[in-house]
């Protein structure tokens, strides 16, 4: 009898009892440190991410090396667990660089396949906690930027000009792909400078990034650092519908919630017909969703050939969700849910930002026409 392959294998959309005791964990400590005044007030300081939060999160709970090898002081985790940390920081909105650093980066890092070296020790470092990194390209590029920068002996370092990079400022170290290979560049080093910009998410601030003569540590040459941006890349868009589903789980259940406290004309609001016709359609796309994020994640932690499917599938239809669950929250909240105090606006802003990153729907679905041979919509 044959052995099953990695193409025959039925994707596993259940969570485990390990992941939903992560769930209960993570969830306990945003409810204590990131509730909805504590996030918008945040918002409102100059240093929109909570220190202790993340190092709660990251070395507390381990969340910040849930995918690095125990040998390199990480958990050993998958991205099934990952996805379950970005489902809760999805439903609270969290300014945490938790897709950034501990997925996006760790990725890419992982993909380099290093078991020692400067790699291998970064990544110890991100797993304990002790220092973020961000990849340092536009935070809506699916793939690495075509202008990568510029580097050699007449040039006196590296480059570029890079933006909107997604929580460069809460990073230790930069991961940059430059035209010679992958770098890594202290955000601190002198020819670097990270510029803050007005963002519609005020909980994943973006910044400019440039590079002026910076100096950097040379990871991988311009092909293994080209594959493995690509696969940091892939596996942030794929973990982004998780976040995305939390999201949209977050705005239903608040909306139900709501519908059933606010009485017109003596009955609750959410009893009317129309209201519960849209609040079913709702329940059935976050439903889609989250089979939709659950198979990404699944395909990623298992490798699976089907892998730029899953997540091409997920991002086309999850975004989509997200933004529709928001905006559903914000309308049927009526007056309540445009105000500055109630946390509705913070999701549809979320939501609409994450639509745009790491690709579009659109380029989404395009990925998913060309993988299966279909003609474009």
């Amino acid at each position: 009898m044959t052995a099953p392959t990695a193409a025959d294998r039925t994707p596993d959309l259940l969570y485990s009892q390990d992941e939903e005791d992560l769930r209960a964990a993570v969830r306990s400590l945003l409810a204590d440190r990131a509730d909805a005044p504590s996030v918008i007030a945040r918002t409102e300081s100059d240093t929109p991410y909570d220190q202790e939060l993340w190092q709660a999160l990251a070395t507390g709970i381990g969340a910040a090396g849930l995918l690095v090898p125990e040998h390199l002081g990480g958990q050993g985790a998958t991205h099934r667990e990952a996805a379950v940390v970005l489902e809760e920081l999805g439903r609270s909105v969290a300014p945490a660089p938790f897709l950034t650093s501990s997925v996006v980066a760790t990725e890419t890092l992982l993909a380099l396949d290093a078991q020692d070296g400067p790699a291998a020790a970064l990544l110890a470092e991100l797993a304990g906690g002790r220092k973020v990194a961000v990849l340092a390209v536009p935070f809506a590029a699916s793939a690495a930027p075509a202008g990568a920068p510029d580097r050699g002996p007449a040039s006196g370092g590296l480059h570029a000009v890079t933006g909107p990079v997604a929580d460069a400022a809460a990073a230790d170290v930069l991961l940059v792909p430059a035209a010679d290979g992958l770098y890594a560049v202290a955000a601190d080093a002198p020819g670097v400078r990270v510029e803050p910009l007005v963002a519609l998410d005020l909980t994943r601030p973006l910044a400019t990034v440039t590079l002026a003569g910076a100096a950097g540590t040379r990871l991988a040459d311009a092909g293994t650092g080209a594959r493995a941006v690509d696969r940091g890349l892939l596996a942030g868009a794929g973990l982004l519908a998780s976040e995305q589903l939390g999201l949209a789980e977050w705005c239903l259940t608040e909306t139900v919630r709501h519908t059933r406290e606010r009485h017109q004309f003596n009955r609750p609001i959410g009893s009317f017909q129309a209201l519960k016709h849209r609040m079913a359609q709702l329940w059935l796309e976050v439903v889609s969703a989250r089979a939709a994020a659950r198979n990404a994640a699944d395909a990623l932690a298992a490798d699976s050939p089907d892998t730029p499917l899953a997540v091409a599938v997920a991002q086309a239809y999850c975004s989509r969700v997200a933004v529709h669950a928001a905006e559903e929250c914000v309308q049927l909240h009526g007056g309540i849910g445009m105000t500055w105090e109630h946390p509705a606006h913070l999701y549809l802003k979320r939501a609409k930002a994450d639509a745009t990153a790491y690709g579009t729907a659109g380029r989404h679905q395009d990925t998913v026409a060309a993988l299966m041979e279909l003609p474009a919509p």
